[in-house]
């Protein structure tokens, strides 16, 4: 079944008219992504050209789509908004809030009971505002959204930074915070800056040991996680063609960790296939009904260097598997240099676990290829060195990989089969002995490896790479083994080499599933009631923000310089604190306190500027808006990394911090934080970050003039009365300081909807 069919009939039918008229305002052939783009802005047909990284341009997304760890601020937000539906479909998935421990089975019912509350709270709200509403269980978000809900040329936005997994089936996919979502839920515009685009032609065809993950792997590793901040990246040529649509959602996945705004791939029969395969075999007429436009003009990928910003080449025929990190996932190493790079950096080398799964890695191939491998040990009597787990991505793949014979598989050799779920990426892992603090090394199939972000333990080494080097490395137990090239012992003391893996694309005799977990809203939801208790700890109705008084915010204290990598999993940690995102004041009780203070080195030990005590970050700003002080964030390059969670942005805006001030932001924290009502600047002179000192105050000098395009000036007041200004920039437009007049956008959307 095809869900929302009509609405994908839509879309395709003005798609024609909509990419005509703009090819003939750019007078030029067109990307696929300019043909998305443009076919999407809110006020129809284009009637001018849009400048690359200049103009915000208003758009009109298809659908919206939110898992459960962000959908209950994002729905607590929309409760505000006076509206009696969403504008758009929309979905909630819940797979962030189970913890894997023992097995699927357990843990699913251990999260139905500790979080029933949360869990009954979505499934109310999306009855009430027609949203469709998945299940625990029922697979995380973006495998979910793949097999039910992408189209090829669509246009949608998520509460999730790996929405991106969407371009796999050709769409453009975009992480976004609550807040844009809930604009869209409401029927408002979208606003994005109109993006550079990046071009990656893959030449060859992957063989061997080589998968898409090392596709982008390796693109990671080139680009940086900063690289693609602002840009879309498109994949093309005939390694692009060749590969399973699945493949393609894998290397969108992880263009999140460039922080690119999206990726996305030309329209194909490995498109079709899935689709057919899926049971959308009528969006397959309607696609094919418009096929050229669901791919870029043939001028483009035939003269690429004409039409995009930048261009990578990759031969896949000469690519190897990868295996990136510690810590960050841009630190490519491949398999074959894989021994020298640890013995050089001292890296951990028995690997204690290896993991499958997660948005990134967890179709049917993905476990089919990894299978295979197991297969192999289990046949020659090789018993694996460490352990091993898997999360399927959904109820339909788990059902469809255990009638095939897969899991079985797995379990011959002792795998932990873990819930349709995030688990062990997203920090929801209850890892035997993590609390030890232990050095160690721990390999999967993931999109992020930030520190503690799998256990909890600053120690654990985690490297990124295929499922079906997880499965090689888990099973010789060691980060140096090259499949390739090294042979392993078995039980009896001989010498085995495993055989390249395979795997089926898409399940020989079709997909299946008994129980998908889908409940579609109610019809008429304006009589379901939404309830949450006063003294709840998991859920809090919000308060709206207050407005700017108008002044320059003046005698504001450092609150923290943060030091290096900043992501959102270092202002607001997910793994236990998972069960407070529904509850802001709780939550804010994790600000910052991954942060490295650049004082001191330490985390969360900053100094109470009132007291002169080192005390939690929480704490210590919780001292502040208790004494009616304003306060400040200083952070390093690309602030905001990793997920598009706006608890990071909230928790600041919450406990009365007024601006954050760094080098350069991640794309989606930077719009979070405008979208709060808080000041998201940048040095103008990147060095000024080394005079911002540990007892500093700050004050505003101008912000009464505050304008788009015309920097801000601040005074910063040192310790010895000493004095120095600087300046700041920052990319609000009109709209935006809006937002920021108002208290926030939501102030904004729920002030329309009462007027």
């Amino acid at each position: 079944m095809a869900f929302d069919i009509e609405m994908i009939k839509k879309v395709y039918a003005s798609m024609a008219e909509r990419v005509d008229a703009a090819r003939e305002i750019v007078g030029r052939p067109l990307t696929l992504t300019e043909k998305i783009l443009y076919s999407h802005l809110w006020d129809g047909k284009a009637t001018k050209v849009y400048h690359r990284g200049a103009d915000y341009v208003d758009f009109a997304p298809d659908r919206v789509a939110c898992q459960d760890a962000t959908a209950q601020m994002a729905l607590l937000q929309f409760m505000h908004a006076g509206k009696k539906r969403v504008a758009v479909p929309t979905t909630v998935h819940c797979d962030h809030l189970i913890l894997a421990k023992n097995g699927a089975k357990s843990d699913l019912a251990v999260a139905n009971t500790q979080s029933k509350e949360v869990f009954d709270f979505l499934s109310s709200v999306s009855n009430k505002y027609g949203i469709g509403f998945w299940k625990p269980g029922s697979g995380i978000i973006h495998q979910i959204v793949l097999e039910n809900y992408a189209f090829p040329g669509g246009m949608m936005i998520g509460t999730d930074s790996h929405t991106v997994n969407a371009g796999g089936l050709g769409m453009l996919a975009i992480g976004v915070g609550g807040a844009d979502a809930v604009d869209v839920m409401s029927g408002m515009s979208w606003e994005l800056k109109f993006p550079k685009l990046i071009g990656v032609k893959l030449t060859g065809k992957l063989s061997g040991w080589t998968a898409p993950k090392d596709v982008i792997l390796k693109v990671a590793d080139i680009l940086t996680v900063k690289g693609g901040t602002g840009a879309v990246v498109e994949y093309f040529g005939e390694g692009a063609i060749a590969m399973s649509c699945t493949g393609k959602g894998t290397i969108c996945n992880m263009g999140a960790e460039i922080g690119a705004t999206t990726s996305t791939f030309g329209y194909d029969d490995a498109m079709r296939r899935y689709l057919v395969a899926t049971g959308r075999q009528e969006v397959v007429a309607a696609a094919d009904a418009v096929a050229s436009y669901l791919t870029a003009d043939p001028e483009v990928y035939a003269n690429p260097e004409q039409y995009f910003d930048q261009l990578i080449e990759i031969n896949l025929s000469d690519l190897e598997p990868h295996i990136n990190g510690p810590f960050t996932p841009d630190r490519g190493t491949p398999v074959s240099k894989m021994k020298e790079e640890a013995a050089a950096n001292g890296w951990p080398i028995k690997v204690e676990w290896g993991l499958i799964g997660s948005c990134t890695n967890s179709s049917y191939e993905d476990m089919a290829r990894a299978a295979s491998i197991v297969e192999q040990a289990v046949t020659h009597g090789i018993t694996p060195k460490a352990e091993f787990g898997i999360n399927p991505g959904s109820e339909q793949i788990r059902y469809t990989i255990e009638r095939d014979g897969i899991i079985a598989t797995f379990e011959k050799m002792g795998t932990k089969v873990f819930t349709n779920a995030c688990g062990p990426c997203i920090g929801q892992w209850d890892r035997a002995g993590a609390d030890k603090g232990e050095k160690n090394t721990i390999v999967h199939s993931f999109n992020r490896n930030f520190s503690k972000r799998a256990d909890g333990n600053p120690n654990t080494h985690a490297f990124v790479t295929s499922p079906e080097m997880v499965a090689a490395l888990a099973i010789s137990g060691r980060l140096d083994f090259n499949p390739l090239t090294d042979s392993l012992l078995n039980d009896n003391g001989e010498e085995v080499k495993l055989n390249a893996p395979f795997g089926d694309e898409l399940p020989k005799r079709g997909f299946d599933v008994e129980e998908d977990g889908f409940q579609a809203p109610a019809a008429d939801g304006s009589s379901v009631q939404i309830l949450v208790s006063p003294t709840s700890d998991r859920l809090q109705l919000l308060a709206p923000f207050e407005a700017w008084d108008g002044k320059n915010i003046t005698g504001a204290k450092l609150l923290i310089k943060a030091f290096g990598k900043c992501t959102t999993d270092h202002i607001s940690m997910a793994g236990p604190w998972l069960r407070f995102r529904g509850h802001l004041d709780n939550i804010s009780n994790n600000m910052l306190i991954g942060a490295v203070n650049a004082f001191n080195q330490k985390t969360n030990e900053i100094k109470n500027q009132l007291t002169g005590v080192y005390e939690p970050v929480p704490t210590v700003q919780r001292a502040y808006k208790a004494a009616g002080i304003p306060s400040i964030v200083v952070g390093d390059h690309n602030y905001g990394e990793g997920s598009s969670r706006e608890h990071a942005a909230m928790e600041p805006r919450f406990l009365g911090v007024k601006a954050v001030l760094v080098k350069s932001f991640a794309r989606i924290h930077e719009t979070n934080l405008k979208k709060q009502g808080m000041l998201a600047l940048t040095f103008a002179n990147e060095f000024d970050y080394d005079k911002i000192q540990e007892d500093d105050t700050i004050n505003f000098l101008d912000l009464t003039e505050f304008a788009a395009g015309k920097p801000l000036t601040i005074e910063l007041v040192h310790s010895n009365e000493a004095r120095e200004t600087i300046l700041v920039n920052h990319t609000y437009n009109e709209s935006q300081i809006g937002w920021f007049v108002a208290g926030s956008a939501l102030n904004l959307i729920a002030a329309a909807g009462q007027a």
